[in-house]
């Protein structure tokens, strides 16, 4: 692809405590240093819209949130972010580097909620008006190490975190097979060797080859 002209467009997916929030600012400053404007966004949110909706999505109030009601109010979300700030970003030339997006509703309502893959792409096929990722970094760290790290950082868990384990797991299940089947798009990040953290600059540099790969 020509980079200098046109958008490029990236998103992270991975369990809570994958280092998603990390990875994404290194690699924005990246592309910032080559001169590109880099747009950094996040799913549910990311438009005054959006980030009501992802109140209602993680409050623990909201507990007895459908599965459904639930997919639909993320792909409302996501709506809202694609049509008034990802495709201008794109059009413009831009970077754009999302924390989340569809990849998630994939994972999370089709594989954890047990709704199934057909019925969630059906849903998203109008959300994300014909937008996905040049590339996706799955962050891969199993859901029990996650949720481990969620819990020893004192700060309070969210409704989705609150979740059982199996819900936890299935959706990491999910993530899996979505690489397998995403045709290369989706590229799985170990954020551990073994028992083994490994360090922030290593998986830096692995995602910058990936992505020089593809500007190339």
């Amino acid at each position: 692809m020509n980079s200098e002209k046109t958008g490029f467009f990236i998103s992270f997916e991975g369990n809570d405590g994958s280092g998603k929030t990390t990875q994404i600012r290194l690699l924005a400053q990246w592309f910032e240093s080559r001169g590109r404007a880099v747009l950094q966004l996040r799913e549910p949110g990311g438009t005054p819209i959006g980030e009501k909706v992802r109140d209602i999505l993680l409050d623990n109030a909201s507990s007895g949130m459908e599965p459904v009601t639930e997919m639909m109010l993320y792909a409302a979300s996501r709506a809202q972010l694609t049509r008034t700030v990802i495709t201008p970003a794109l059009k413009r030339g831009d970077v754009v580097i999302c924390d989340r997006f569809v990849d998630s509703s994939y994972a999370y309502q089709g594989f954890g909620r047990g709704l199934g893959m057909e019925t969630v792409q059906a849903v998203n096929l109008v959300a994300i008006d014909g937008q996905m990722p040049h590339l996706t970094f799955f962050l891969d760290l199993d859901a029990d190490t996650s949720m481990a790290r969620r819990n020893a950082s004192g700060t309070e868990a969210d409704r989705l975190e609150n979740e059982e384990m199996d819900f936890h797991r299935r959706a990491h299940d999910g993530y899996l097979a979505l690489c397998a089947a995403s045709g290369g798009r989706i590229k799985r990040i170990p954020v551990m060797t073994g028992l083994v953290q490994r360090t922030q600059e290593e998986v830096a540099l692995e995602i910058r080859d990936f992505v020089l790969d593809l500007l190339s």
